[in-house]
């Protein structure tokens, strides 16, 4: 089967930067499974893995406007500290926050009386992102996983 929209797929992967050193990987004898089509992982990557199938390995560079984007600095915001999980409010700390668009992840970089400084660009955001994938498995979802938005697991939900 070829990965296209509505299948679940599980990939093994390592991911570099441009000097080389490893930003993330799946853990050994433990892919990464994800339903293909809803924005589960960074544009370049699922477009570079549609079509493929099982036991294809790929090696794909992304820029950074195929991979986290460019930097935002209209992003960065004082907030009212007291808006922030408590006793989370400390420099170079990410903190996780619901907002109307879902939840987001902050990097604090000041703290200045009753307010916060927050920066949500993502960590990787203009970065060239280096990824070696082998694909583990493709399959079609399930309208159970279609549904709730993930892939489960054997058995069902998980």
């Amino acid at each position: 089967m070829q990965i296209e929209a509505k299948t679940v797929v599980s990939i093994a992967y390592t991911l570099k930067d441009d000097a080389g050193e490893l930003i993330d990987s799946s853990p050994v004898g433990e892919p990464l499974v994800y339903i293909h089509g809803i924005g589960s992982l960074v544009p370049g990557l699922e477009k570079a893995l549609e079509g493929r199938t099982t036991g294809d390995h790929l090696t794909v560079t992304l820029t950074p406007a195929e991979g986290y984007g460019t930097r935002d600095e209209s992003l960065i915001r004082k907030l009212p500290i007291r808006k922030l999980p408590k006793g989370q409010a400390v420099v170079g700390s990410r903190v996780n926050v619901q907002t109307d668009q879902g939840p987001v992840t902050l990097l604090i970089t000041a703290v200045q009386g009753d307010y916060a400084t927050v920066d949500p660009n993502h960590p990787l955001t203009d970065k060239t992102l280096h990824f070696e994938v082998d694909v583990v498995d493709v399959r079609a979802a399930t309208p159970d996983e279609l549904t709730h938005g993930h892939a489960h697991g054997p058995g069902g939900h998980h």
